[in-house]
């Protein structure tokens, strides 16, 4: 869907992205991944044209993003950033609807539009609607940033350390909001983060940049079990890879079904990790395990954890 070749982008003749060439799928959650400076934001901003590219080629659904005019171009990729951006006079519905009203769509299915992502992104439309940005808290802001970015029901949506300035609760909201709204809509996603946690529960496919080059890219898995160098291994960290590991999997993963066990019990859809958090608070050895409805399926024992595999 989005492909670049060789491109190279610099300021004041300082390379921040160096021959670089990746291609993102239809559907894909990609992450952008690297410490400061190694030339995330600028990737995402060029791929939109808030940057233009200095050599290579990019190409969105099979044609070069400069046969677009911006305009069109950004009406196609919604945009979410750390600071949000909103228009301070303007209300909550207006401005979840700058895409669609620019659009020229009618004012029945805007409103219906705007009721539908309030909802989606949990924000009460009879409360919020007309309330304006400086009533709002930060989560609540950044809440009205993704529905706006949404509300053309772009094909693709860029994100740029979206939730960067949030507190880790509210973080954590938005991310498992994020993360449903790409598997109900199999929406293409590009986000750009420094958090590696963030990157390894939201992405199907993680790449790391260094100094504007790609390092390695692959699922969250293959870069934390087959790390292509030295840097990447410490990127993620090598002291805590294991525990990285088993918050990639879930309970259902190790499920041995039709046996029991008392107490307290996990959810199937639980990660590893959650469940390595319960076993060590209950100091246990086994966990009774159900689904999302509350049934009976099976235990887990700690000695599962272990069991590294995919």
């Amino acid at each position: 869907m989005i492909e670049l070749q060789h491109v190279s982008k610099g300021f004041n003749g300082v390379k921040a992205i160096e021959d670089l060439s990746l291609n993102i799928a239809r559907g894909e959650f990609t992450v952008i991944l690297g410490s400061s400076g190694s030339g995330k934001s600028t990737l995402i901003k060029m791929i939109n044209r808030l940057l233009e590219h200095d050599s290579g080629r990019i190409t969105f659904a099979g044609d070069e993003i400069r046969s677009f005019r911006p305009e069109d171009l950004r009406r196609r990729m919604g945009y979410a950033i750390q600071s949000v951006g909103l228009f301070p006079h303007w209300s909550v519905e207006k401005n979840i609807a700058t895409v669609p009203t620019l659009l020229k769509w009618p004012p029945s299915r805007i409103h219906d539009r705007v009721t539908e992502l309030m909802t989606l992104l949990q924000l009460d439309a009879t409360l919020y609607r007309k309330r304006y940005p400086h009533q709002l808290s930060g989560g609540q802001q950044q809440r009205v940033g993704v529905a706006r970015a949404l509300a053309g029901n772009p094909e693709v949506l860029l994100m740029d350390e979206p939730f960067g300035a949030l507190d880790p609760v509210t973080r954590a909201a938005l991310q498992l909001e994020i993360a449903r709204i790409h598997k109900a809509f199999d929406k293409t996603i590009v986000l750009v983060t420094h958090d590696i946690d963030e990157a390894l529960s939201l992405a199907t496919r993680i790449v790391l940049l260094d100094q504007g080059r790609i390092v390695q890219s692959g699922t969250p898995l293959q870069m934390l079990s087959s790390p292509a160098n030295d840097f990447v291994s410490d990127f993620f960290g090598r002291s805590d890879v294991g525990i990285k590991l088993l918050g990639l999997q879930s309970v259902a993963t190790r499920l041995r079904a039709g046996e029991h066990a008392a107490g307290a019990p996990v959810l199937a859809s639980s990660s590893l990790r959650e469940a390595l958090s319960m076993f060590l608070s209950r100091r246990v050895d086994r966990l009774p395990v159900v689904d999302g409805d509350g049934q009976a399926l099976g235990v887990i024992d700690f000695s599962d954890l272990l069991d590294l595999r995919p």
